[in-house]
């Protein structure tokens, strides 16, 4: 028998992955079912099985998927010589969070994980686990900006890291709850509040 291609097995769990948020997006989270994900990816149980186990699995790779192309952006504006303002920097994530919302709705997905968080530990534990990365990174940057006396010598990074992180998550809940939040008018707040 043939061997299967590492980029035969690459595309069939990218096609999963991609059913599985078309659903999630459509109907939320609870609303979706494995069944429903295994139709619309176009596969056998068998072959969908092969892949997932579950719609937690599911949402972890999701998740997973997002974030690393957060921590990606992060990471090349941190090795940058100099490196952008805060407010550049987050200007340039809400700029993705506006993609995310516009090409494939799955930053509706970000909140239905929110709230799955609060009931189900092993939710739970994925979101501490992949959104610490991206507050590690926030940190990592107020460092760097402290490094360059963008921000005062005595300020707590770790603190800085987290209202950072709280600004990206609350320009998340206003973009999904409140419906289309202007950027520029978002962006422009953060600037008169740090001043």
């Amino acid at each position: 028998m043939p061997r299967v291609s590492e980029a035969h097995l690459a595309a069939r769990r990218q096609q999963i992955l991609d059913a599985a948020a078309r659903c999630f997006v459509r109907n939320g989270f609870h609303q979706t079912s494995m069944q429903d994900v295994i139709k619309e990816a176009g596969l056998s149980v068998g072959a969908f099985y092969r892949y997932f186990k579950s719609k937690n699995e599911l949402i972890t790779a999701i998740a997973g998927e997002k974030i690393t192309a957060v921590t990606g952006v992060l990471d090349g504006l941190l090795v940058l010589d100099p490196m952008p303002t805060i407010p550049e920097i987050l200007d340039r994530l809400l700029e993705l969070i506006d993609a995310a919302a516009v090409e494939d709705g799955t930053i509706r997905i970000a909140v239905q994980v929110w709230g799955e968080a609060v009931h189900d530990p092993e939710v739970g534990a994925l979101v501490a686990e992949i959104y610490g990365r991206v507050r590690d990174r926030a940190v990592r940057t107020a460092e760097r900006a402290q490094e360059t006396g963008q921000i005062p010598p005595d300020a707590d990074p770790q603190g800085i890291g987290a209202a950072f992180f709280g600004l990206v998550q609350g320009y998340i809940l206003q973009r999904i709850l409140l419906g289309n939040v202007d950027r520029q008018l978002y962006m422009n707040g953060v600037r008169a509040l740090i001043g």
